[in-house]
């Protein structure tokens, strides 16, 4: 059966005829009226400023696993960020966190901090820049003001020119989105206070392990994962996973099963099912355990045998790309 045409939206008179457009979210109506979604409009202008997509935007920053684990996987979590200049007057820190009220790309409190939204759309293929962009912006916004999304230079720093990679990088992981608030003297009301609740009854439970950076464990009505975030070089990872999985050492333990991965931001990331009662700290042990059988595997330098390629193949097969 044909698909039904999705009915157009009636174009309305533009709004801005002269000057600058301004940006807006990708997803949001086009500023000019065009009755358009921004991405598909004007938003192809802002899409150009960098137009070579960066496959791995936040390799060279510690704790690379984390970030990227931070943009795709986890609901909410907060980060401490150091500046390699220090901060600015009157900014007494910047924090990254997963997502902030209304989409926020940033947000300067009234006490001068500064937050930085990470799963916000980007307007080019470098997502470093772009997220250079709106920190610079925000260390000199006014006090009590969101920030809103930009048009990165493309000549402009990325976070690797702005954050000091000698300084450690570890996230909090957050059960809901309270942390908006600051210390409590603030309260939200409104569209903030409705962005709360929308996004604390999506928001998954999900905790970070202590056996390694980018592992995380997330709870959902029919089971349980674990995600795990790996810098090794992709095919000789894929080489160590298919040999544990071949010689059947490759799950967390009874009920577990290593069922594929996906890779994201460069990254690759395997994915554990796990029954519905095993808990994050039950998870620690087992991950542990697993850790060093890869580490085992992934020094091994002989060829794959037949059974090895087969698990390497069904592994490939169950393989998909994020970004």
């Amino acid at each position: 059966m044909a698909k039904k045409r999705r009915p157009q939206t009636k174009a309305t008179a533009p709004q801005h005829v002269d000057g600058e457009i301004p940006v807006v979210g990708a997803r949001e109506p086009c500023p000019c009226g065009s009755g358009r979604r921004y991405k598909a409009c004007h938003g192809r202008a802002a899409s150009h400023a960098v137009t070579e997509l960066v496959r791995r935007p936040f390799e060279g920053l510690a704790g690379e696993p984390d970030w990227v684990a931070l943009r795709e996987l986890v609901p909410a979590a907060t980060a401490r960020l150091t500046l390699k200049d220090g901060l600015p007057e009157g900014v007494p820190s910047v924090t990254l966190a997963t997502v902030l009220p209304m989409a926020w790309p940033a947000l300067r409190r009234d006490n001068g901090e500064v937050l930085l939204g990470l799963q916000n759309d980007t307007a080019s293929g470098d997502i470093s820049r772009d997220l250079a962009d709106t920190l610079q912006r925000a260390l000199e916004a006014e006090p009590g003001s969101p920030v809103d999304a930009g048009r990165p230079d493309p000549d402009g720093p990325r976070l690797q020119d702005l954050l000091d990679p000698e300084a450690s990088f570890t996230p909090e992981v957050h059960s809901g989105f309270e942390f908006w608030l600051g210390d409590g003297s603030d309260s939200a009301t409104g569209e903030v206070a409705a962005s709360l609740e929308r996004a604390n009854s999506a928001a998954i439970p999900t905790a970070r392990l202590s056996v390694g950076e980018g592992a995380y464990w997330c709870e959902t009505p029919e089971k349980n994962h674990l995600r795990w975030v790996m810098t090794h070089p992709e095919e000789k990872l894929l080489d160590a996973l298919a040999r544990l999985h071949s010689a059947g050492t490759s799950s967390l333990g009874e009920e577990t099963r290593l069922v594929g991965s996906f890779r994201a931001h460069g990254l690759v990331v395997p994915v554990w099912d796990l029954p519905s009662g095993m808990t994050s700290e039950d998870c620690e042990k087992p991950a542990a355990g697993f850790h060093e059988r890869l580490t085992e595997a992934l020094a091994s330098t002989t060829a794959l045998t037949a059974d090895e390629r087969r698990a390497r193949s069904g592994l490939m097969n169950r393989q998909i790309t994020l970004s």
